[in-house]
């Protein structure tokens, strides 16, 4: 299922989730290039603390990508070259961070995926408290253990192992419905009319 998905953009699967599943527009590609797809390792730490980031690293497994619930605070940043290192070494294909990344100059050189919210060269706290493997929320995106994370240069999402069959079948739907589209408009064929008569339904005077 993770391999379907990964061929598919995020935003043809955003609009298969009703365009309700995101994480937001503050996390953002941090790396090169290269998309991202794999099963969720969720993270929720408090603010400008890494404890329980280390602990995920240590346990992941291939395919898995951390993600992390840090509330958005940018005060310390929580991953950086190493830890990325050392979770890669154990299979991580992933970090999907909501707080601030360092050691920008190889991340950003790499195709590695790294999402983030922003960049500080402060580091972090290692006290906690905080949990692995519960259920978190990225600006309003629920992500439970397992689920299926996708991301490439427009951002990630998360799509729900319970409904992931569902949606995929849609997804696939609609990308052979915009090659066809594509064709039409290579062939100045794409039927417009639709955008008139939208405009009529809504009472726009002039159409």
């Amino acid at each position: 299922m993770v391999e379907a998905f990964s061929k598919i953009p995020t935003a043809i699967i955003s609009d298969n989730l009703s365009r309700l599943v995101a994480a937001g527009p503050t996390v953002r590609p941090m790396h090169r290039e290269g998309s991202l797809a794999g099963t969720a390792v969720t993270v929720k730490t408090r603010p400008g603390d890494n404890l329980l980031i280390h602990k995920a690293a240590d346990m992941v497994q291939p395919g898995d990508v951390i993600v992390v619930d840090a509330g958005g605070d940018l005060t310390n940043a929580l991953i950086g070259e190493l830890i990325i290192s050392h979770a890669r070494t154990r299979g991580c294909v992933g970090f999907v961070v909501n707080g601030a990344v360092r050691d920008m100059d190889v991340i950003s050189a790499d195709t590695f995926p790294v999402y983030g919210a922003g960049v500080n060269h402060r580091g972090p706290y290692k006290d906690g408290p905080g949990e692995v493997n519960v259920p978190i929320s990225l600006d309003g995106m629920i992500i439970e253990p397992g689920d299926i994370i996708i991301g490439d240069m427009d951002g990630v999402l998360c799509v729900p192992k319970a409904d992931a069959a569902r949606v995929l079948k849609l997804a696939r739907a609609q990308e052979e419905k915009e090659r066809s589209i594509q064709k039409a408009i290579q062939l100045s064929a794409w039927d417009r009319t639709w955008v008139d008569e939208t405009l009529k339904a809504k009472g726009c005077a002039g159409v």
